[in-house]
């Protein structure tokens, strides 16, 4: 079975697909992505690309793990030239899977900033999203709140809501608090979060937001994406809970690492035979336009500079990020996971 078989199997048998066809009879090649963003949040800006550089772009779409698992199946017959997904951790275990190659590119060594990308050029972010503190306003006031750290300190007893400790979102985050805090300020801190909890480990961001805003809980850490999508719900109900709930930006203090963040990136696999037209439409996804729909339809901040933030995050202005080397989240994964468990986080 040739490369082109397989890629089309696998959208039949396992995975949403949808191809994006050149408007050009004779297109200048394609390119072929395993993308973890759903369709509806990628599939307009590749268009785009296809038009604008005549290059077929062959999508297939599904969950992380699942195409991870693919890729590393597949090998050296797998058709995919890019792999597109969520998290720098999940991106680190591409790396690791050997499922990846570097890229040589100056546009996008110029365009993202080092802390955003693998220090050996293996995968870019291509977004950032930030994973902080959303409230109650009629429970809580903003002046109680000051770093992630906090939360960790008694007046949070039984106020608490978070995701299990399986979730990646919640990992990364354990792994930059270890690269600041190290493991035994982490480890504690840990330890007293689990004890602040108001309920066992639940749910989604979606899930936690709304237990904020409905009083299950009068705190929870979130992705501002997710917040930004209750903004823009067709759900009068959703558009309700984000009037409801307030975010806040944690760790903002003139010695403090400023909040944490996080990216959706991508990656150039070990098997790609489509190198030059693959490298371009990365670089075509760190561009002006590109950042800017990114930015209004994912509600994710820009990695290029000078881009406006997200509407349904403006009210909130702008915050100071940590500059921790995402690289760090994928390689101290293992020992975020280890003290989670220790620390009794479900």
């Amino acid at each position: 079975m040739d490369r082109q078989s397989i890629f089309s199997g696998i959208g039949i048998i396992a995975l949403a697909s949808t191809l994006l066809v050149s408007t050009s009879v004779e297109a200048k090649g394609e390119v072929n992505i395993y993308s973890a963003r759903k369709e509806s949040l990628i599939a307009p800006v590749l268009d785009d690309f296809s038009k604008e550089n005549d290059v077929v772009v062959n999508l297939i779409t599904g969950s992380a793990d699942a195409l991870l698992s693919r890729l590393r199946a597949e090998g050296n017959a797998s058709p995919a030239d890019l792999f597109i997904t969520v998290d720098a951790g999940r991106l680190h275990r591409a790396k690791d899977a050997g499922v990846l190659q570097p890229i040589q590119s100056d546009v996008l060594d110029a365009n993202i900033p080092s802390h955003l990308r693998d220090s050996d050029g293996y995968w870019f972010g291509l977004s950032q999203r930030a994973r902080v503190i959303f409230y109650n306003p009629k429970k809580v006031s903003e002046r109680d709140f000051s770093t992630y750290e906090d939360l960790a300190t008694s007046k949070w007893k039984g106020r608490i809501c978070v995701r299990s400790s399986a979730n990646i979102y919640n990992q990364s985050l354990v792994a930059s608090m270890l690269e600041a805090d190290g493991r035994e300020k982490t480890q504690a801190w840990i330890k007293g979060l689990v004890s602040n909890l108001a309920r066992p480990p639940f749910g989604g961001d979606i899930d936690l937001l709304k237990a904020v805003s409905a009083g299950v809980c009068d705190v929870t850490l979130a992705n501002t994406y997710y917040y930004g999508r209750l903004g823009q719900s067709s759900d009068a109900a959703e558009r309700k809970v984000y009037d409801s709930v307030k975010l806040f930006w944690p760790n903002q203090g003139e010695s403090e690492r400023g909040a944490h963040v996080n990216v959706s990136g991508a990656g150039l696999t070990a098997s790609a035979t489509n190198i030059e037209n693959a490298t371009l439409l990365i670089e075509f996804l760190t561009s002006h336009a590109s950042q800017e729909w990114y930015a209004h339809v994912n509600n994710e901040y820009p990695v290029v500079k000078g881009i406006s933030a997200p509407e349904m995050l403006a009210p909130f202005g702008t915050f100071r990020a940590d500059t921790i080397s995402l690289s760090k989240l994928g390689e101290n994964n293992r020992e975020a996971v280890e003290l989670m468990d220790i620390g009794g986080w479900k």
